[in-house]
């Protein structure tokens, strides 16, 4: 039976902000108090789409959340009609009404932990929607990304969506952006490893001052609930988080059997090598590695380890290749680019793609944050949701919606126009007949 990974990209909303929420996420402190563009944004992210539909790989898309989130804000006391509400938090509290109106579910890679059936006791691809307890705006999102999933991977006898960990400061999760899996192929079993900043019940000497935001004990819970056979753990290094790499997917990633990672990504790189090499043995293969020693601010700069490297389909003689998606950063970037030239020469990989997604990596998300990786087989994708599924003609509708509904500037004071809630939950009632996801927000659901 073939199975195939999926790339699900998150459709940037029209929410898109630079308010600088993120602690640790260099670029989006850099870029607070800038006017976005939501319109280029969400095209940009749809060209990346199309990039990935080009080279022959199945890809979906995942809606936006619903912004600003007025109902959050009910739920704080502030009542009145929506208008009132948008001008009451706006004058009281700027910093409330910002965090209740980001976008930061684009970056999907943080949307849910996800391990293939290959891995699990009982045979189904299993989610856990990441809590994202370490950032307030983030911490926000389970909830409609736990509906979304469940819309989505409906079927019960192929997939298995469970509900986000407690909202609990020793349970911080942050999804996919800390997790990685080794595999001969993404059909056959594989060993999946758990990135985590801290322990939070044995904090040590050596935490990183910048936010350490998956925990140990976290890791441990996703682990068990989705019944894997295999599993590795491994610490980041504080060095890594405290330059700027807030999730482990900004300097490491792994595709099948090969691994790129910086230098500092982990302590030990070489016994954890070795590790990671004994893990795999009984699963049939020995992984690769590709370690850079750049240096760290250009790595985090350019987000050359925040690609998507994926495997392409096979050639006319039944050769897979890999290849790299990769934010025009990395070219501009001298290291960066010289690392991606040196896997190009050595074989690791046979082609890289670069693409402009400024909008995003402004905000402190590429590539690889923008999208979940789910491998299934041709069944569990036949039984998902076909609405989300990317074609040319779904592509051309997407990109009608945003053109009509997306403004081509946006502002926090924009944001607090009543005006602008109606342009957005215009765009996002657009999005959800597009994808044929009829009362997927709440505001849909009182209408």
């Amino acid at each position: 039976m073939t199975t195939r990974e999926m790339n699900f990209d998150g459709l940037v909303g029209p929410t898109h902000n630079y308010a600088g929420l993120s602690r640790g996420n260099i670029a989006s402190a850099t870029h607070k108090g800038r006017t976005s563009n939501p319109r280029a944004a969400a095209l940009q992210g749809l060209d990346k789409m199309e990039r990935l539909l080009d080279l022959g790989l199945p890809q979906g898309v995942l809606p936006p959340h619903d912004g600003p989130r007025i109902g959050f804000l009910r739920a704080l006391g502030f009542t009145g009609s929506d208008a009132d509400i948008l001008s009451l938090a706006h004058r009281v509290n700027p910093a409330l009404l910002a965090n209740a109106s980001s976008a930061s579910c684009m970056w999907t890679a943080n949307a849910a932990t996800v391990s293939p059936a290959a891995d699990t006791k009982d045979g189904r691809v299993h989610f856990t929607p990441a809590n994202l307890i370490s950032m307030p705006h983030r911490a926000m999102e389970h909830g409609q990304t736990t509906r979304t999933l469940r819309r989505i991977f409906h079927d019960d006898t192929h997939f298995a969506v469970h509900d986000a960990l407690p909202m609990n400061p020793m349970l911080g999760d942050e999804g996919a952006a800390n997790h990685n899996r080794f595999c001969k192929s993404h059909g056959d079993a594989g060993l999946e490893v758990f990135v985590y900043g801290r322990a939070a019940l044995n904090a040590s000497d050596d935490d990183p001052t910048f936010p350490a935001r998956q925990t140990l004990e976290s890791v441990h819970a996703l682990a068990s609930r989705h019944g894997l056979s295999t599993a590795h753990f491994l610490r980041q290094n504080p060095a890594a988080i405290d330059a700027g790499a807030f999730h482990n997917d900004v300097v490491c990633v792994v595709n099948e059997d090969m691994m790129l990672y910086h230098a500092l990504a982990f302590e030990a790189p070489d016994a954890m090598e070795a590790a990671l090499t004994r893990a795999c043995e009984p699963l049939g293969f020995a992984p690769r590695f590709a370690r850079a020693d750049m240096p760290i601010g250009d790595a985090v700069s350019s987000y050359v380890f925040n690609s998507q490297l994926v495997t392409l389909p096979p050639d006319a003689k039944g050769r897979s290749k890999m290849a790299m998606i990769l934010p025009t950063e990395t070219e501009e970037t001298p290291s960066a680019k010289a690392y991606v030239d040196r896997l190009l020469d050595d074989g690791i990989i046979d082609a890289a793609h670069y693409l402009d997604l400024r909008q995003s990596m402004s905000n402190g998300g590429g590539p690889a944050c923008l999208r979940l990786r789910v491998a299934m087989s041709e069944p569990a994708m036949a039984a998902m949701h076909q609405g989300v599924v990317i074609t040319a003609a779904k592509l051309d509708s997407l990109r009608a919606v945003v053109r009509t509904h997306y403004r081509d500037s946006l502002t926090l004071d924009d944001i607090a126009d009543p005006a602008f809630l109606t342009e957005s939950r215009a765009a996002l009632d657009a999005i959800t007949q597009a994808l044929d996801l009829p009362n997927l927000y709440d505001f849909q659901k009182d209408a």
